[in-house]
């Protein structure tokens, strides 16, 4: 499991300027949505992008892992507190399992007999 990481940015950033000239509305809405929780007034940079690393995680997105390990990097974040957050993405997706699990059995019982 070996990934390129700053290749996967430079990917990222070069797939969204190309997308940006097929729906450029779109793409700026997107870029006013980052600036605006850029500017947050409660939470720093750095716990912005603790989050957004672990939410990263949650939804298995490596161009989001890409951008956001540069952007918590840049911010100063430790390798020890992004570890940390990314323990709170672990549990969240084990809780997350176990709370769908009891909904699927749920569905099941319900469908089933």
């Amino acid at each position: 499991m070996s990934n390129n990481w700053p290749e996967t940015l430079n990917n990222l950033g070069k797939g969204g300027a190309k997308l940006a000239k097929e729906i450029p509305d779109v793409i700026t809405a997107f870029g006013n949505l980052n600036a605006a929780v850029d500017q947050g007034k409660v939470l720093d940079a750095k716990t912005r992008e603790l989050i957004s690393m672990a939410v990263a995680v949650t939804t298995r997105c490596d161009g989001c892992i890409s951008a956001h390990a540069a952007a918590a990097h840049k911010a100063g974040a430790s390798k020890e507190e992004l570890a940390e957050a990314l323990g709170v993405a672990i549990a969240l997706n084990a809780g997350a399992a176990f709370v769908y699990s009891t909904r699927a059995l749920e569905a099941f019982d319900q469908l089933g007999g």
